[in-house]
C-alpha cells in the first residue's frame, strides 16, 4: 500500500483530485478537516479542551451544543489574536493525527486497499511528511483560489486572503512536496496529471 499525502492552499481544489482518485483507484481517502469535524463533537475530549481555551462563545445555542464554525472560525482567525490559530491547531492536530496513525496502521494490516490518502493543508507543517511515501503538492495561483473560495463558499476576497496568509507560500509547498499536480486551470489536464503518477495501480472505471 502506497502512502500519499495530498496538500495545497485553501482553494487549490484538492477536493476534486481526491473525487477523481476515489471514483477510479482502490483507495482508503482521510479528510483531516472532516476528522477534526467528528473530534469536536460534544462529548469528546477535544470539544472539551476548545471549550475550555475559548469560552462558549463559539457554541451554537449553549452548553453542550456544538461548535459553530463560523463563530470558532472568527475567533481563530482574528486579527489581532494570531495565537488564537496557534492554541486552537495545538488541541486539534495532534487528535486528528492519532486518528490518521490509527487509521493507516489499520488499513496496512487488512491489505484491502492500494492507496491511502491524507488530505490537509497543513500536512507540512505537522510533519507528515516523515509519514507519507509521497507528498503532492495540489497548485493553482492566488487569483484562481481567491475566485474559487468566492463562488464555492461565499468568502469575501478579505476573508479568503486572510485564511491564505495563515498558509505556505508557493515555495515553501514546493520545497516540501514530491509532486506537484497543476490545477489552475482545466481539471481534466490536472486528472491526466494524476493517472501518470498513479500508473501501474488498479483502475476502476
Amino acid at each position: 500500500m502506497k502512502i500519499i499525502g495530498i496538500t495545497g492552499g485553501v482553494g487549490s481544489g484538492k477536493s476534486s483530485i481526491l473525487n477523481f482518485i476515489s471514483a477510479h483507484y482502490i483507495a482508503d481517502i482521510y479528510y483531516a478537516d472532516q476528522i477534526a469535524k467528528e473530534l469536536e463533537l460534544p462529548g469528546t475530549i477535544v470539544y472539551d479542551r476548545l471549550i475550555d481555551v475559548f469560552g462558549k462563545g463559539i457554541l451554537e445555542d449553549g452548553e453542550g451544543s456544538e461548535i459553530n464554525s463560523k463563530k470558532f472560525a472568527s475567533v481563530i482567525y482574528k486579527t489581532d489574536s494570531p495565537e488564537n490559530l496557534e492554541k486552537a491547531n495545538a488541541i486539534i492536530h495532534p487528535a486528528v493525527e492519532c486518528y490518521i496513525v490509527d487509521k493507516m496502521r489499520n488499513a496496512v494490516k487488512l491489505h484491502e486497499s492500494e492507496l491511502f490518502f491524507i488530505e490537509a493543508a497543513l500536512l507540512i507543517e505537522k510533519g507528515y511528511k516523515d509519514m507519507v511515501d509521497e507528498m503532492w503538492y495540489i497548485r493553482a495561483d492566488e487569483e484562481t483560489r481567491i475566485k474559487r473560495l468566492m463562488e464555492s463558499r461565499g468568502y469575501t476576497r478579505k476573508k479568503a486572503l486572510s485564511i491564505m496568509k495563515n498558509q505556505l507560500t508557493d515555495e515553501e509547498f514546493l520545497k516540501n512536496s514530491d509532486v506537484v499536480i497543476d490545477n489552475n486551470s482545466d481539471p481534466e489536464k490536472a486528472f491526466e496529471e494524476v493517472k501518470k503518477r498513479l500508473e501501474g495501480f488498479t483502475w476502476v472505471e
